[in-house]
């Protein structure tokens, strides 16, 4: 026998479409399905950092510490370790086929190599210019490069002997880098550009202006679509065509940042502002539309960052509240 719908199973039944339409909306605009501060790990320690790295392999996170880095596991998130001697250090460059690691010595003009297992310091290279900054390895080439803020160039050095192989001049200051087979895209910051590199050719071959962007630091590259996304100190994150230099999309993100990522599994950009102490989640709808998401308040000075793909936690290191701490933040 059929059953007629009285108007009260008919007001449930709308009022739970409401509300399934309300969430699917918050979802999209970052509300309660987006992402939230999960712990605030007190590392300790002078307040001095710079770039973080996570190692998926080994669930480890890298934090340098000006003149150490300091090594954390990160299930659940405990210190195991330092790397010491790194003077200035800025960065840290994994390379899992020769089971190494390598910092970038910003005052020591110099590479510190360590074994990813055990972390034992195994040697140390000099690079030719002067205060390498981000660093990068090319598993395909097994080559460092080392981008050097002050003598403005970048330095690619054999990995495994420690020889620099060559030195490309660059158009200004060079900020962080993304690398794309041949190809090297590095945020200069003194000239508001984006610098296309042909490692194979050994020259710059495009120098890109970046609209609305005054210092571009933090960068990430996004390989399937080729675009790269660029992070400016006047809190704009712009996205660039990497094969034409096309400007794609301009948004407005947090002030101050200095680390860009882009999680390739969910399609999000994320922009570390360390002036404001927010962090801006951004959907990437299709190679050329993009939506600000959901702004993250985080803490004051959380300028870098790591992604962690596999969970999709990110870590960003900040000296906040009298104590130096690593703030992680998940997907809810």
């Amino acid at each position: 026998m059929a059953h007629v719908l009285g108007p009260v199973p008919r007001l449930a039944l709308a009022f739970v479409a409401a509300v399934l339409v309300a969430s699917a909306m918050a979802a999209g605009a970052g509300g309660a399905a987006g992402y939230a501060v999960a712990q605030r790990f007190v590392l300790g320690g002078p307040g001095r950092w710079d770039y973080t790295t996570y190692d998926a392999q080994r669930h480890r996170l890298y934090v340098t510490r000006g003149d150490y880095v300091d090594v954390l596991e990160t299930a659940p998130l405990r210190k195991v370790g330092e790397i010491p001697g790194t003077s200035g250090v800025h960065g840290v460059a994994l390379a899992q086929d020769l089971r190494r690691g390598y910092t970038s010595n910003g005052k020591a003009d110099s590479i510190t190599v360590f074994d990813l297992d055990t972390l034992a310091v195994t040697g140390e290279y000099k690079v030719a210019g002067h205060n390498p900054d981000a660093i990068l390895y090319d598993g395909a080439t097994q080559h460092l490069l080392a981008f050097n803020g002050r003598s403005k160039d970048l330095d690619i050095l054999d990995a495994r002997a420690g020889k620099v192989l060559g030195t490309i001049a660059l158009a200004g200051k060079p900020e962080f880098a993304a690398i794309d087979g041949a190809m090297v895209y590095v945020n200069i910051e003194d000239a508001n550009s984006l610098a296309a590199v042909d490692l194979a050719a050994g020259k710059v071959t495009a120098m890109w202006k970046l609209p609305d962007c005054e210092e571009p630091t933090g960068l990430d590259l996004d390989r399937a679509t080729r675009r790269v996304f660029s992070s400016c100190g006047n809190g704009r994150l712009v996205v660039t065509d990497a094969t034409s230099g096309r400007n794609v999309a301009s948004l407005a993100v947090g002030k101050g940042p200095d680390a860009t990522v882009y999680d390739v599994a969910r399609h999000l950009v994320f922009s570390s502002g360390g002036a404001d102490g927010n962090l801006s989640i951004v959907e990437q709808r299709d190679a050329d539309h993009y939506a600000l998401r959901q702004t993250l308040a985080t803490a004051k000075s959380a300028r870098t960052m790591a992604l962690d793909g596999g969970s999709g936690r990110l870590y960003l290191p900040t000296p906040a509240d009298g104590e130096f701490m690593v703030v992680v933040v998940a997907p809810q």
